[in-house]
């Protein structure tokens, strides 16, 4: 199980994929960060994305786990901060590889002042 905090926008994206795939990344994103706990995508939604873009919406989604021994788990800081590095050209790949639809687990939404 893995676990992607998104904006809005990525969100609408997902939805016309039917919830099977995540949109392809920017050019000034090379890559695709899926975190390994839902913990660390709360916290990057409340701490990023929600002052960013006025809302972020955490997602989960099961993805074949020999395909993801091809990645190594970074952790870019405490011990719930790990995740993976799928570089932007392979995204489509990483799509292929999603089991079953993806979930949104929690809703957040600046509080109006």
């Amino acid at each position: 199980m893995l676990y992607r905090p998104v904006s809005q926008k990525e969100l609408d994206l997902i939805e016309l994929s039917n919830w099977r795939r995540f949109p392809p990344r920017l050019p000034e994103q090379p890559f695709f960060y899926p975190v390994m706990n839902e913990e660390y995508a709360i916290q990057i939604n409340v701490e990023w994305n929600v002052p960013a873009y006025g809302s972020g919406f955490v997602t989960k989604f099961l993805v074949d786990a020999e395909y993801l021994k091809k990645y190594e788990v970074q952790n870019v800081g405490g011990v719930i901060h790990d995740e993976l590095w799928i570089p932007a050209k392979e995204l489509e790949e990483f799509n292929d590889h999603i089991i079953g639809s993806i979930e949104v687990t929690h809703k957040f939404y600046k509080e109006e002042k």
